[in-house]
């Protein structure tokens, strides 16, 4: 009995240290991502997409693009966006996970939700899909 319990003990803590390391790694891709939109730093921001993944969105109508061409299109070397970012979740299973994220500007919020997969140790977006939720008008 105590040789099991012994096991049960060191098993947990394995698993723990393990989920708390994934969600560090997972922390580190999103924020390429945040700190690469927020700098329009377009190298920091491809560190966390996978080459193949895809951006999904609604725009008159629903549009689906390669996520690093799209960015690699739209971002332009400037100054410092005036922005405020958060990771408000992160939920692990195994090798996939999701980040629901919140990027607010003066008029409005992104709420980004990105799916990534753990590919060869390396966690991966592999698709994002987002809501730009306008500001109420004070």
């Amino acid at each position: 009995m105590k040789n099991f319990l012994t096991l049960f003990l060191l098993l947990t803590i394995t698993v723990t240290v393990a989920q708390e390391s994934d969600r560090k790694l997972v922390e580190q891709t999103v924020n390429y991502y945040l700190e690469g939109g927020t700098n329009n730093d377009f190298e920091t921001l491809k560190k966390a997409f996978h080459k193949t993944a895809t951006m999904k969105y609604i725009n008159d109508g629903y549009q689906e693009v390669n996520a690093i061409d799209f960015f690699k299109k739209v971002m332009k070397p400037g100054p410092k966006q005036d922005r405020k970012t958060s990771i408000a979740s992160i939920d692990i299973s195994g090798h996939a996970a999701s980040a629901r994220l919140e990027i607010e500007y003066a008029t409005f919020t992104f709420i980004d939700y990105m799916n990534l997969l753990k590919i060869d140790g390396e966690w991966k977006v592999v698709s994002k899909i987002f809501y730009r939720k306008p500001h109420d008008k004070k």
